[in-house]
């Protein structure tokens, strides 16, 4: 068995608007179109969504994930959690392939600033496939954790690149309406 992990924190600055971004926030389609490819998600229920994520190749494998995860704004905070994920292709893989994902995005205010704080931690447990039992477990882990910290890291600049345009068009629009406008 060997387990791959990865960490990504953000912290970015969110413009005042007339209609809070916690409002934008609980919507949790609004935050997933913000953080990946459009193309590449398919809306299972309200707060359930399924990720096509973009093919890589580790160890002389080309992987495709597809992962069901769940986005929901509950005690002043999105939460975003996953322990279902499947290689496309690779059923031996999955049965041997454990999956864990977990988000958490806080709007938080210092005077009058409003920023955006989260934490994800990504990570894969998989039992190797008797074929690469001999390559170094140092290399393999290596190249594991590098392939999830660079998920983490285009989701990361997706968030800080998509996240406020999307946040000041939504605001903008006219039907647009605050909860506490209600």
């Amino acid at each position: 068995m060997v387990c791959f992990s990865a960490s990504q924190s953000v912290r970015l600055s969110v413009p005042p608007l007339q209609v809070p971004i916690q409002d934008y926030l609980s919507d949790p389609e609004r935050l997933v179109y913000a953080l990946v490819d459009p193309s590449r998600v398919e809306q299972l229920s309200v707060d359930t969504f399924r990720l096509n994520l973009r093919p890589f190749s580790f160890l002389m494998l080309t992987l495709e994930p597809v992962s069901d995860m769940q986005v929901y704004w509950t005690e002043g905070s999105v939460h975003i959690d996953s322990d279902t994920c499947w290689l496309k292709g690779q059923p031996a893989l999955n049965q041997h392939f454990a999956f864990s994902l977990r988000g958490v995005l806080t709007p938080e205010t210092e005077g009058e600033n409003t920023y955006l704080t989260g934490q994800a931690n990504l990570q894969v447990t998989l039992d190797l496939p008797l074929s690469f039992r001999l390559t170094p477990k140092t290399l393999i882990q290596k190249s594991g954790s590098g392939i999830l910290n660079g998920i983490l890291r285009t989701m990361k600049q997706r968030l800080l690149n998509r996240l406020v345009a999307d946040y000041r068009t939504w605001a903008s629009q006219p039907a647009t309406v605050s909860v506490a406008q209600r």
